[in-house]
């Protein structure tokens, strides 16, 4: 009975730093579309680590806060109106997770369409912060 007792902790304790981090990382997508709907790329940018990088379909690796707050304003110019939706967070360790979650968003211009699609973040602690460190995503299901 004791041994079942401490297979239960140890599950328990595995699930909670995976929960814990799940909320945060949803918190921080919840001010991504905050910034990103006052067109705040500054604010955006901020969310990233440093040395981030990244990964638009179609398009060259962006890398550093100054040229992903650049790349940010210039999407901004062709949708609008982004939901982020966490699908699964999977801790790497105590200062490292992997977010796997599906996004919806609008063109712009005289046609708007609906865009669906999914996307990968590694993310960081830095310091109490979680940031973005590598952020890739595509259309599609």
């Amino acid at each position: 009975m004791r041994s079942i007792a401490l297979v239960i902790a140890f599950v328990i304790s595995l699930t909670v730093p995976a929960s814990a981090q799940k909320a945060e990382i949803e918190a921080i997508n919840t001010k991504f579309m905050e910034y990103f709907n006052k067109g705040d790329f500054s604010g955006i940018a901020s969310l990233y680590t440093t040395d981030a990088t990244a990964l638009p379909p179609d398009s060259a690796m962006v890398q550093g806060r100054p040229a992903i707050e650049v790349m940010w304003k210039g999407m901004a110019e062709q949708v609008g109106d982004p939901k982020l939706t966490t699908v699964d967070v999977k801790p790497l360790g105590p200062s490292a997770a992997r977010e796997i979650g599906t996004f919806v968003l609008k063109t712009k211009g005289a046609t708007p369409q609906e865009v669906t699609g999914k996307y990968v973040v590694v993310w960081e602690k830095v310091g109490n912060d979680w940031k973005l460190a590598t952020d890739i995503w595509n259309a599609g299901k």
